[in-house]
């Protein structure tokens, strides 16, 4: 479904759900409600993020996510209460970076026109490479290739590299190639990423919405200068990282929603990916 049509499907369920009467006549290209509603009911949902706790895994520089507890029993009124307080990174465990992490001037996290943000999924499967070569970086082989079997990358597309990674998630030292932190564990990452030349492709051939990965980042362990992350970053497109269960999307046909906290000025932030798959 494309955002425009989901968007026609919610605006027209609060219409009928609050009883608003309209004299406009409506659009005679304008999708059935219970139709699309029908469809979002019967498609599969596919979880891609992995749960935050005090266990997910941050960059090595980054603090880690911490939890308090504020209250949690029963009150003297006589009812049930649990409340925490949190507080994290906003490059730590499944999360979005917004084109301000690497590029000046670029959309923060509250600036990403939601419609960015919700899209037909694109999978490519560099699972095999990456198992052969622990620090494999897709390219643009790898994306013309998939477009061989599959068609053109859709405009608007939240293109995804699957790396099967996530399958180490949480062992830090098989996930990210080091379970030390600090600036001394920089040297010893090791996971696969995006080539630049990839990224570059991605920019100058497609209208790609979101680029995403099942490791740490867009950049393989090894890098130095986050070419891909700046490409992409400079382009305005955002990125997903750390993402989970890849393995259970099709190459392609479902439609991805990932949104993050509405974290005003952010360089990214903690994000929800779902998945609906017809």
């Amino acid at each position: 479904m494309s955002p425009r049509k989901l968007r026609a499907f919610l605006a027209a369920t609060a219409l009928l759900a609050v009883g608003v009467a309209c004299d406009a006549p409506e659009p005679s290209d304008a999708p059935d409600p219970l139709s699309l509603a029908q469809r979002i009911a019967d498609a599969r949902i596919v979880e891609l993020t992995h749960p935050v706790s005090e266990e997910t895994l941050v960059w090595p520089t980054s603090a880690p996510f911490t939890f308090e507890t504020t209250f949690e029993g029963w009150t003297e009124e006589g009812f049930y209460y649990f409340s925490r307080n949190f507080a994290g990174p906003e490059h730590g465990g499944t999360h979005l970076d917004a084109p301000i992490h690497f590029a000046e001037g670029r959309w923060t996290t509250d600036q990403i026109p939601l419609d960015r943000l919700i899209g037909p999924a694109v999978v490519v499967d560099v699972s095999q490479e990456a198992a052969a070569d622990p620090n494999y970086r897709m390219t643009v082989g790898d994306l013309e290739g998939w477009e061989a079997v599959h068609g053109r990358i859709p405009d608007g597309a939240i293109l995804f590299v699957f790396t099967d990674r996530s399958r180490l998630w949480p062992d830090a030292e098989a996930y990210m190639g080091t379970a030390e932190t600090g600036e001394e564990a920089i040297p010893e990452l090791s996971f696969p990423g995006i080539h630049p030349e990839a990224a570059e492709w991605i920019v100058e051939n497609r209208q790609v919405a979101v680029v995403g990965i099942d490791t740490p980042s867009l950049d393989h362990g090894p890098s130095t200068d986050f070419r891909t992350h700046v490409i992409l970053n400079e382009a305005n497109i955002p990125g997903l990282e750390n993402v989970a269960n890849l393995e259970e999307l099709p190459a392609t046909g479902a439609v991805v929603f990932a949104l993050p906290l509405l974290l005003e000025g952010g360089s990214g932030g903690p994000v929800r990916i779902v998945a609906l798959v017809e």
